[in-house]
């Protein structure tokens, strides 16, 4: 992975979804995208990342073939275009393969390689691969989900998947985890993962969080999509403070100026 984790870094979300709720929603390549894309990536984003099916609550889920008609097109200018770091965002297999053949860098997949064929193919790239927590399914997630202690729990799990990938042949040097915040969690169950993520972090593994413009936010202070930025950027700071190395933002400037003069402060405390 050509990515120094060293200091905090921004991965910048590409929908290519008619759902997405904010910052992206291209339907179709066109210059937008491109535009969207050399844009985030001035303003300070390391990675790219592109998806063509939408997780957020609620959602529905859409076929390989659908997934691929919108996603592959952007994947293939993106590198031709652009040197930062691709990542694809989706859990199945046949759309990882795909998007590995035409040399994609990351898998970002929200059901941590689960699916048949999944560690196999992933296994067989060079790819990194971000596992992440999610307690049951998009559709039904936020329904009612409950944890004994959501700590412990996604931790658990995320210990048990690494293992699974290690032992496949993806070595830990692939893999970033994200413990899943707003996928099958509350209000307090998010609050406690992100005062605990120093506790994810004792797995060894970089930790990538999405906490940009979440629902979260809603449920804490009542406010639409389009006014969560500052929210989203407090998140974002409480997060690197805890150990996050990759936040994934739609609003690239603001939170890579803020996680470098957090970044800052703390080399000098």
């Amino acid at each position: 992975m050509s990515l120094n984790l060293s200091s905090p870094q921004i991965m910048g979300i590409l929908n290519i979804t008619p759902e997405s709720r904010y910052g992206g929603g291209f339907t179709r390549l066109c210059d937008a995208v491109l535009q969207r894309a050399e844009q985030m990536i001035n303003e300070g984003a390391a990675i790219l990342d592109v998806g063509g099916e939408s997780t957020r609550p609620g959602a529905t889920p859409v076929s390989a073939q659908e997934e691929l008609d919108r996603v592959m097109p952007v994947l293939e200018k993106l590198k031709e275009n652009f040197s930062a770091l691709i990542s694809i965002d989706t859990r199945k297999a046949e759309v990882m393969q795909a998007a590995l053949k035409i040399g994609v860098d990351i898998i970002n997949d929200v059901t941590a390689l689960q699916d048949v064929n999944a560690l196999k193919i992933v296994a067989n790239s060079k790819a990194v691969v971000c596992l992440m927590h999610m307690q049951g399914k998009p559709q039904t997630m936020q329904y009612a989900p409950y944890y004994d202690d959501v700590v412990t729990e996604v931790k658990t799990f995320l210990a048990k998947r690494i293992e699974v990938c290690v032992a496949a042949g993806i070595q830990k040097e692939r893999i970033l985890i994200d413990p899943g915040f707003g996928f099958g969690k509350t209000l307090a169950h998010n609050a406690r993962l992100l005062n605990h993520l120093d506790e994810i972090k004792t797995l060894g593994i970089p930790i990538l969080v999405g906490l940009s413009r979440k629902i979260m936010i809603e449920a804490a202070l009542n406010l639409p999509v389009e006014e969560r930025l500052y929210a989203s950027l407090a998140l974002a700071v409480l997060a690197v403070t805890k150990g996050a190395a990759i936040i994934r933002t739609h609003d690239v400037k603001p939170t890579w100026d803020a996680i470098r003069m957090t970044s800052a402060v703390l080399a000098e405390a």
